[in-house]
């Protein structure tokens, strides 16, 4: 390992970071989640503070993809890390939520520009129309060769309307990269960030919850009546009510009418967690394959190379004794030197 001098981090998992409710409609096929990060989203913010935080609406935006993240990730069975993107042409370039399949998860966002106090997706991120939404599914084992699979939507529906809303842009996604009726409410404040996710599945019964509905089911779409009515109830929670109620008086709330089958909640280590994926070997690989003289020119000019993670805030520094260590060949190197590995 090289040697770096990263500023002290908080704990990677936080236990009081979310939680994550399951249920079915019993005997229908439509199924829900809820999630509601708490601990994992205001370390999220925490972190940023020092680098200046974001504008209010950014961190709107930033809390529902968050949301939404960790609900596309436990609605799929993958070995691998999604990550939710919001890329466009406005004063927010970039904006970043990636969730592991254990729910660990980590936000950024790049703003270049000044964010108007009411600006929704339109105003930040697709002021020309260029605004892409993409969700990116990489495995985790992935093999040579092996490119991430990558699904991209405009920031516009289907008459070029801009989408103002993310649920509406990611309902947009669902629909035309499933073929299945999604709805999708989310919430999110400087201490909660919240999401409810309804949606049709072809297959009625147990086999809803892990996905396997098996066929097309294209005649079905936006005409199934269970799906529509609870859907419509779904809609009607306001967005106070998302991020104060608990799980269960928001799931009497709207649904008492229905067969509700809940399953255990997913709390602590095996809930939605804060967690980053940075490390002194992620940026030394990055560094070498900047290349030799690249580095050496701004270790000429500074005295040492600085990198801050986007994500989590930790600054990590090498010198010119620890850039020496890099362009070394394994070969040379003595026993207990450190290595790129």
């Amino acid at each position: 390992m090289v040697p770096s001098r990263p500023q002290p981090r908080i704990s990677a998992e936080s236990i009081d970071g979310g939680e994550l409710h399951k249920f079915l409609f019993e005997g229908l096929p439509v199924r829900g989640m809820l999630v509601r990060l708490t601990g994992a989203w205001t370390e999220m913010l925490q972190r940023r503070e020092a680098a200046g935080g974001y504008p209010e609406p950014v961190r709107r935006l930033l809390g529902e993809m968050s949301a939404a993240a960790v609900l596309m990730q436990s609605n799929i069975k993958f070995n691998g890390a999604l990550i939710l993107q919001m890329q466009g042409d406005g004063p927010v370039n970039l904006a970043v939520a990636e969730v592991q399949p254990d729910l660990a998860l980590r936000a950024t966002a790049k703003v270049q520009g000044e964010v108007a106090s009411d600006a929704g997706i339109e105003a930040m991120l697709n002021v020309h129309g260029k605004g892409r939404c993409a969700i990116t599914l990489d495995p985790k084992d992935r093999q040579p060769g092996q490119q991430p699979y990558q699904g991209v939507v405009p920031l516009h529906g289907d008459h070029h309307e801009p989408l103002q809303q993310l649920a509406q842009v990611l309902e947009h996604y669902m629909l035309q990269s499933e073929q299945l009726d999604t709805r999708l409410i989310l919430a999110a404040d400087d201490q909660v960030a919240a999401g409810l996710l309804i949606q049709r599945l072809p297959v009625k019964g147990e086999h809803n919850l892990a996905g396997s509905a098996g066929g097309a089911d294209e005649d079905q779409i936006g005409r199934n009546e269970d799906y529509l009515r609870i859907a419509t109830l779904a809609s009607t929670l306001k967005r106070e009510e998302l991020l104060n109620l608990d799980v269960d008086t928001l799931l009497r709330r709207l649904f008492w009418e229905e067969d509700l089958r809940r399953f255990p909640a997913q709390t602590g280590e095996d809930g939605p967690r804060f967690a980053c994926t940075c490390s002194a070997d992620r940026v030394a690989r990055m560094l070498h394959g900047l290349g030799h003289d690249e580095v050496q020119s701004i270790i000429a000019e500074r005295g040492e190379v600085e990198v801050g993670c986007d994500f989590c805030g930790a600054q990590y520094h090498f010198d010119a004794v620890d850039v020496a260590k890099l362009f070394i060949p394994a070969a040379d190197q003595g026993p207990g030197s450190g290595t790129v590995q």
